[in-house]
């Protein structure tokens, strides 16, 4: 038992307390069951040294004593108080008190001066930050940061179109029971689409009835996340930071390629788009198959990216005033994410697919317009990919960083120019991209025959992957996004549109049997 509780001990499980002429320090003692409730709960030993081990064990009266103590300083000296575990260990010359605290349900605790601790390894320390004390509550479920309200915020700083999406997709089967869906929905007005889903409704009460807008008027934070036109004007920390350094370090003074802030300002959907044009732009293209005109593919599988990248958009912790930072080096890829797993998660846990999200109502909601299932299977289907990464959970920094390393044979040429990408120098106003400087014009697509519109690494992939007719859902399960209204358009019907894809039934387009495929240039 006693060797138990000394690896107990140096693991920052278990405090332990002295008994000194039959006084206990109630103040002290009170920090400390603040500082487990806080935490994930742990042990307190009464009649031993804390970290040597070293006994001064209890008389069979200073047990009871003790007892009754640790009891009324739970109650009395913690607010608010709680209930702890009390057990009584016989020793060779006594006894000791093992006094067992669980993690808190009505975080944060504090002492009856008003000061919040939590535990600090085997030590503990006072909680200051504002944004700390609001995670605490987050986690516990006493305080939803996505349901806030967004003071001085009105429906009309909220962006229409994007509303208009959002609700298409979440309301889909009530629209094509309408007849509101291909040209019919696009051409619709936003209140006209509002009624049809509700009689008489207009646009606020439908976001009133969708808890968007909070009882007292103002627009919820997750509102402003995923539907606002300047989301950074009233949550300037909202965003992303991407920068693709030249070579391996962090502090490198040079940088081949920097989204300014004013591209990311804008919604999730908007950030999302924007971090993945920034990773296709500066990840390169590798081979696939032996022949030289075999389809590209990004160095880093474009569904793990997608995963990754809305998991840090959608579960980052709403109270640290922080950005997402995105940064591409030469042999990795870090995405950071403020925040460290929530809720007494582990690395392993997310590994196996356990979901639990940190903001609830905007994780429930952003299903409908970012490209992700909801289900908590976001991380193991980009594992599936065969990827090399590490995630690294920072309690101390407060964030959740997934690296994912790009080795050694995927440093190659890039197939669409056959050079390296360059170090463009940003001062000069130039952003790397895949620009013919001397034409002004993107390169072509010579694989697909056409010198049209520049198709994306992912719409390349469905092109060429319709060389045989494809139904939608063989499509979008290509690229591992869901039948949404949204990922159809954004992915077949453009394509159509340009000109790369053909339906087999163009005079019945929402039929059921409908597929498409490639169109072929002579």
């Amino acid at each position: 038992m006693m060797d138990d509780i000394l690896k107990q001990i140096n693991a920052g499980e278990v405090s332990g307390v002295q008994f000194k002429e039959r006084i206990l320090d109630k103040y002290d003692i009170a920090c400390e069951l603040v500082a487990f409730s806080n935490s994930q709960g742990g042990k307190l030993v009464v009649g031993i040294k804390d970290k040597t081990g070293e006994t001064n064990a209890l008389s069979y009266s200073e047990v009871q004593e003790t007892t009754n103590l640790l009891s009324d300083i739970a109650s009395e000296n913690v607010v608010p108080s709680i209930l702890i575990k009390i057990d009584t260990v016989e020793v060779e010359d006594g006894y000791l008190i093992v006094a067992t605290v669980k993690e808190g349900l009505n975080k944060p605790y504090h002492d009856n001066k008003g000061i919040v601790w939590v535990k600090n390894g085997a030590d503990k320390r006072k909680v200051f930050d504002n944004a700390e004390l609001a995670e605490m509550m987050t986690d516990c479920g006493s305080f939803a940061p996505d349901e806030a309200g967004v003071r001085d915020a009105t429906v009309n700083d909220l962006d229409a179109t994007t509303i208009k999406q959002f609700l298409g997709n979440r309301f889909e089967r009530v629209l094509e029971k309408k007849g509101l869906t291909g040209d019919a929905f696009n051409e619709a007005s936003l209140d006209a689409i509002c009624s049809a889903i509700a009689k008489g409704h207009d646009c606020e009460k439908i976001l009133r009835n969708l808890r968007f807008i909070r009882p007292d008027g103002t627009l919820t934070v997750a509102a402003m996340l995923l539907f606002g036109k300047y989301t950074q004007r009233w949550m300037p920390m909202m965003t992303a930071k991407c920068i693709c350094f030249a070579g391996n370090s962090v502090g490198s003074k040079v940088f081949r390629d920097k989204v300014n802030d004013a591209d990311m300002e804008g919604n999730l959907l908007h950030q999302y788009d924007t971090i993945m044009d920034f990773f296709t732009r500066n990840l390169h293209n590798v081979q696939v198959g032996d022949e030289f005109n075999s389809m590209g593919k990004l160095e880093i599988p474009y569904t793990s990216l997608v995963e990754f990248t809305v998991n840090s958009l959608v579960h980052r912790s709403l109270n640290m005033k922080a950005p997402v930072r995105i940064f591409i080096f030469d042999n990795r890829v870090e995405i950071h994410s403020p925040g460290a797993l929530p809720n007494g998660l582990t690395i392993d846990d997310i590994k196996a697919g356990t979901s639990m999200p940190r903001n609830t109502f905007l994780f429930n909601n952003a299903i409908y317009l970012l490209p992700y299932t909801g289900v908590g299977s976001g991380i193991t289907r980009a594992l599936d990919e065969d990827i090399n990464v590490t995630f690294m959970n920072n309690d101390k920094a407060q964030e959740f960083v997934i690296t994912v390393w790009r080795g050694e044979s995927n440093q190659v040429e890039d197939l669409d120019t056959g050079l390296r990408h360059s170090d463009t120098d940003l001062d000069t106003g130039l952003r790397h991209s895949d620009t013919n400087l001397d034409t002004g014009l993107r390169h072509s697509d010579t694989d697909l025959d056409t010198k049209r519109v520049t198709l994306t690494n992912k719409e390349k992939d469905i092109v060429n992957f319709c060389s045989v007719p494809r139904t939608t859902k063989e499509i979008l399960d290509r690229i591992g996004v869901s039948m949404h209204s949204k990922n159809r358009e954004r992915y077949i019907t453009s394509l159509v549109a340009a000109g790369y894809l053909q339906m087999t039934n163009p005079d019945n387009p929402t039929a059921s049997n409908q597929k498409y495929k490639k169109v072929n240039i002579r």
